[in-house]
This record gives structure tokens, sequence and C-alpha cells, in this order.
């Protein structure tokens, strides 16, 4: 499972570091593309788990389908590891992404996302336990059961 962030230097070619932890998952290579949601990060997926994630775009219908299809298709590049445990980030998934120096992973359990820090900064103004609690509201969830 990927959890957890850090954040890592983005070098000259545009290469960063995968924390050793989430190789596992990986492998020897992993599959970027831009992430969804309205989010301007990049979403790093292991190819199984971006197989699932692409079979559920098959749901759509097809015009949404084929519009999601090359959004996704269009950026999205199977990057290796190198002997440091670093990948390429392309430019246009740089651009996209706003990322520059720095980047901030954070796992989110199927697949991981990199984020310039300044746009992590502003995702996690809204985080907050009166954003939270109604969220957690609404699974019913409580400690000690």
């Amino acid at each position: 499972m990927l959890i957890g962030g850090s954040q890592h230097n983005v070098d000259k070619k545009g290469r960063i570091f995968i924390p050793a932890k989430f190789k596992p998952d990986f492998g020897e290579s992993i599959v970027l593309c831009a992430g969804v949601f309205g989010k301007r990060c990049l979403w790093g997926f292991s190819e199984s788990e971006f197989e699932k994630f692409t079979a559920k775009l098959n749901k759509l219908p097809y015009s949404k389908m084929q519009d999601m299809y090359r959004f996704l298709s269009d950026g999205s590049v199977f990057a290796e590891f190198d002997a440091s445990g670093r990948v390429l980030i392309p430019a246009e998934l740089r651009e996209f992404a706003k990322i520059e120096g720095e980047v901030r992973i954070v796992g989110m359990k199927t697949n991981i996302e990199i984020w310039s820090p300044e746009l992590w900064a502003e995702e996690k103004e809204n985080f907050s336990p009166e954003h939270f609690a109604p969220i957690i509201d609404e699974l019913d969830f409580s400690l000690g059961e």
C-alpha cells in the first residue's frame, strides 16, 4: 500500500527520486500521467494499477471515455527507474503540474501523486478537522468498535 509523503529535488534533467518504500509496488517502471479531478498534479501508477484505472473508463459513455483516454494517453509515459531510483518526468508533464525545482510525493494507497510544493501547500489549506469530520460521518465510523 502506498502511503506517506516526502519532498524531493528535481534535477537539471527533470528526474526525481521515488522513495524506496514505494518502489516494490512499482517494480522496474512507473506509469506517469496528468492527474484528473481538477488537480494540477501528476499521478504515478504501477502498470497493473493503471490498467485497472483505465478499465473503469470503459464504463463511461463512449464520447466521455474517448475524451478521458485522449487526455490521459497524450502525456502518459512508462518511466523506468535508473540505478539511483530516479525517473524522468517529461517536460510536458512537469509543465502541466507546474513542477520546477522540487516535488512533493504523496502516497494515495494504489498510486502516488506528484505535486509542486506550492500547489500542495494550497491543497493542504483545506485540510482541517472541521473539513474532514463530515466526511468521516458519512462512513458511520467510530473508534473502539
